[in-house]
């Protein structure tokens, strides 16, 4: 038996109940890095035990990959991938662009997944099916825009402080010719793109459990999501994600330029 919408439910009600209570409440942080800045909440860590003891309960078989408690089984058909607060700047500045990011892969293909952000009601589910959002506009199937000029699109990343070098050239290349762009939307980014809001995300720096529970999402919604050399993927490293073939191909051309 494999997992369905419903049991994605229940591990995002597990998440929330960690998380929720904990945002704009004066917080304690951690950093995980000993120069530079990696925070880590009590949210996070609570969320994904909370996660996994559900996973480990009705799916013993399966392997996990998770940010904040390791790795099991990650050699097994089917292995779930977690990010539980994707966004941790932004959750403990107060923005609601952070979310808890729940993916499950069969054979290192992402088939399923979650964007859950709960202070706005929102969640963007896939699986085979195709992609759906349900929340405060109720719940409807989600589309990615069909844009078709680089000159049209609205682009996001997180911040352009992460390039450097090349890939920096890069990206102001392509901010410089679309029609819009804006920073700082971490996962809710792509959750927006998903929904048809916007047309191109660029990033760079990105962990697996960063893209896990977001591949199903665009890929379900129609839309187009690879590294920067038109890989898979689930991996993370330099992603690219667009909402219409038109707009990925333009974007990647000048990402895979030499």
């Amino acid at each position: 038996m494999l997992p369905d919408r419903s049991f994605f439910n229940r591990l995002a009600e597990a998440a929330k109940a960690e998380t929720l209570p904990r945002f704009r409440s004066g917080l304690d942080v951690t950093n995980k890095l000993s120069s530079g800045f990696d925070p880590v909440t009590e949210g996070d860590r609570a969320a994904e035990l909370a996660i996994r003891a559900l996973i480990e309960e009705s799916f013993p078989d399966h392997g996990i990959l998770g940010e904040e408690h390791g790795n099991v089984g990650l050699d097994r058909d089917y292995v779930w991938v977690i990010d539980p607060i994707d966004g941790t700047r932004a959750f403990i500045s107060g923005l609601p662009v952070w979310g808890t990011l729940i993916g499950l892969q069969k054979q290192g293909r992402a088939v399923m997944g979650m964007i859950e952000q709960p202070f706005t009601g929102e969640r963007y589910f896939a699986d085979q099916n195709g992609s759906i959002y349900i929340g405060p506009e109720g719940e409807r199937r989600l589309t990615t825009r069909q844009c078709e000029a680089l000159s049209n699109a609205i682009l996001f990343t997180t911040s352009p402080h992460l390039f450097a070098g090349e890939e920096m050239k890069k990206y102001r290349e392509i901010e410089g010719q679309v029609r819009l762009f804006r920073y700082g939307c971490d996962c809710y980014a792509y959750a927006l793109l998903a929904a048809g809001h916007i047309d191109l995300v660029v990033e760079n720096g990105l962990k697996p459990y960063d893209v896990g529970g977001i591949i199903p999402v665009i890929e379900g919604a129609g839309g187009i999501i690879t590294t920067w050399d038109g890989g898979r993927p689930e991996n993370g490293g330099s992603i690219i994600a667009a909402g219409s073939r038109a707009v990925y191909d333009q974007a990647i051309a000048i990402l895979q330029r030499s």
